[in-house]
């Protein structure tokens, strides 16, 4: 229950009072319908036209008044009545029930952006830990389940509040046909425990299907290439007949189950009436008026004992969603890297001075070796620093440290003197452009993709930015130019068109430290001497910060870092390191001259 509680505050604290004067409302159209029906029977025996003997029915005598109208007026009046009251109270469902929808509409949708808000601004180690596909099964599949669950339950209450108003005025007309219908439904209900556990075991396998459905198209989307490459489409197909034949399976069993839930009710419900009608007939001497009673009570009261049960069990299908929504959005608010609302107006850091790390230790969890031991290293300002090491070294580990992705679990950072934390993280960030090994991009043209990080930029400040990255030729030549729908993360460019149109955003930026992690991998020998003549530019005007393999690419840099292992071996310049013999430099720096040759 605490699941569906939730919720219910949620949508409270959405739509305030309003949702409560709707269900107020419905009640009231219940109370309408109770009337209309329940009612109508001994108003046409109060007619005067057919004796139902029902007089002395408390209720009826603020109806007394119809004694004095004649027979043949009294009916005509009565069923204009019963039409009036269907009429209007339908009228009044129909406005309801659009309010209702909006509503639940409106709810959704802030669910879905108080989810994405909170992914956003989630830390680092957060997305490192759980699946990508994750985010998208509950932005995409369970809110809405959690949202429809969530009214689903306001419904009930709605519906529960309407039978028990129409249980009252049963009462008032006929106890004890009301009292027998209701221990025949409670005992049904309980009986029937059975179908709410096996529909809260559908929801469960339901939920862990559609989770590892989106898990699987997302994987193959992203190794569409692979797929291709290597012949997988039968394996991969293979795999989607299981996986949809799996979901197609759970929804049947779930229409089984609630068809032979509905199946008991109905044959229940057709039983008991005979069984009540036989022994009111042959024990009690019921006459035809009070037969009447029976079948009208009964088939008001039935459907909504049924319609009770049936509820619960959709109720219990959603629960897993309720449950999957609540743990992602509180890991989320755990793992926040800082107050989303009290961090708009931040400006970017000036850094002065330099970074530095003092004795930075990081590893990945508790249980794994150290991915950086004894981190010492300062970064001056206006200056390029390279880091340079074998795969695994723990380059990358240390530039997330960096940039405040992951936090020292020894040590600290520090930001001309000032220890990185929540306070300023927001500022250095703003001051920091990424170049990225595999670059992204989105799937829109060339000019939003270059205006995402500054929206305000003129087509000038672009082109010169493009020109600046060496992709400014490539883009002339293209058809529509800057307006250029490039596809799905760039497909429609070359490797290296994507990574040099990736370095132009970050220079459109203008930041004060920028950081290329493998920038120049997918570039040729005439771009890359481009690339580094353009970051010879850039020297004295901004902190570069460069991860590179490809030596020859930071053959200029003011300061070279060697780490081994998740530990700096060699700091220097580049010259300075080169002349080191048997270092792990010189190895790396000798082994690529003989690739070249």
């Amino acid at each position: 229950m605490k699941p569906i509680i939730y919720f219910l505050k949620q949508i409270h604290n959405y739509s305030g009072k309003i949702v409560y004067i709707n269900l107020f409302a419905m009640a009231g159209i219940g109370l309408l319908d109770g009337v209309a029906i329940l009612l109508l029977v001994p108003l046409i025996s109060m007619s005067g036209i057919v004796d139902m003997g029902v007089e002395g029915v408390p209720i009826l005598s603020m109806f007394d008044f119809m004694e004095d109208i004649p027979a043949n007026i009294g009916l005509p009046i009565i069923l204009a009545i019963f039409v009036m009251i269907v009429i209007g109270q339908n009228i009044v469902k129909n406005k309801l029930n659009l309010k209702n929808t909006m509503i639940q509409l409106g709810f959704l949708h802030s669910m879905r952006l108080e989810t994405y808000k909170l992914l956003l601004y989630a830390d680092w180690q957060f997305f490192v830990r759980n699946r990508k596909s994750d985010f998208i099964n509950i932005l995409s599949s369970e809110i809405g389940r959690s949202s429809v669950g969530a009214y689903s339950v306001l419904q009930f209450i709605s519906s529960l509040t309407i039978t028990i108003i129409q249980i009252g005025l049963a009462f008032v007309i006929s106890s004890t046909v009301t009292t027998f219908v209701l221990l025949c439904g409670l005992v049904l209900i309980f009986f029937n425990r059975k179908f709410l556990k096996r529909s809260l075991a559908l929801g469960n396998r339901n939920f862990e299907l559609g989770k590892e459905y989106i898990s699987g198209i997302t994987d193959h989307m992203n190794g569409i290439k692979d797929i291709k490459s290597n012949t997988l489409e039968k394996s991969r197909l293979d795999w989607y007949v299981w996986i949809t034949k799996g979901i197609e399976k759970e929804q049947v069993d779930y229409t089984r189950l609630k068809l032979t839930s509905q199946l008991y009710y109905k044959v229940a419900s057709a039983v008991l009436i005979a069984i009540f009608i036989y022994f009111a007939v042959m024990m009690f001497n019921a006459q035809a008026a009070q037969l009447m009673l029976i079948i009208v009570v009964f088939s008001r009261l039935w459907p909504r004992v049924a319609g009770l049960q049936s509820s619960m069990e959709q109720i219990a299908t959603t629960i897993p969603s309720f449950r999957a929504v609540i743990a992602m959005q509180e890991e989320c608010r755990n793992s926040q890297e800082f107050d989303a609302e009290a961090n708009t107006d931040i400006t970017p850091l000036t850094i002065n001075q330099g970074i530095q790390c003092t004795q930075v230790y990081f590893r990945y969890n508790q249980t794994a070796s150290y991915a950086l031991k004894n981190i010492n290293v300062t970064i001056p300002t206006n200056q390029m620093t390279a880091f340079v090491g074998r795969s695994g070294a723990g380059k990358s580990t240390l530039i997330d440290i960096l940039m405040g992705l992951n936090k020292a679990e020894k040590g600290q950072v520090l930001i001309d003197g000032v220890a990185l934390s929540s306070d300023n993280l927001v500022a250095l960030r703003r001051s920091i452009s990424y170049v990225p090994q595999e670059p992204f991009l989105f799937n829109t043209s060339i000019r939003d993709n270059l205006s995402i990080v500054k929206a305000d930029a003129t087509e000038e400040e672009m082109w010169e930015a493009l020109d600046f990255s060496s992709a400014a030729e490539f883009v002339n030549k293209l058809t529509d130019g800057l307006d250029t729908i490039i596809g799905d993360r760039g497909i429609k460019l070359s490797g290296g068109e994507r990574q040099r149109l990736v370095l132009a955003r970050a220079i459109l930026r203008k930041p004060s430290i920028l950081v290329l992690d493998e920038a120049t991998s997918s570039l040729d020998t005439e771009n890359e001497a481009k690339i580094q003549q353009a970051l010879e530019r850039l020297k004295g005007k901004m902190t570069i910060i460069v991860i590179a393999h490809r030596l020859s690419t930071i053959r200029n840099a003011d300061q070279v870092v060697v780490l081994e292992d998740g530990e700096i071996i060699q700091k220097g310049g580049f010259t300075q390191l080169s002349k080191e013999k048997k270092s792990v430099f010189s190895n790396l720096l000798h082994n690529q001259l003989e690739a070249i040759k």
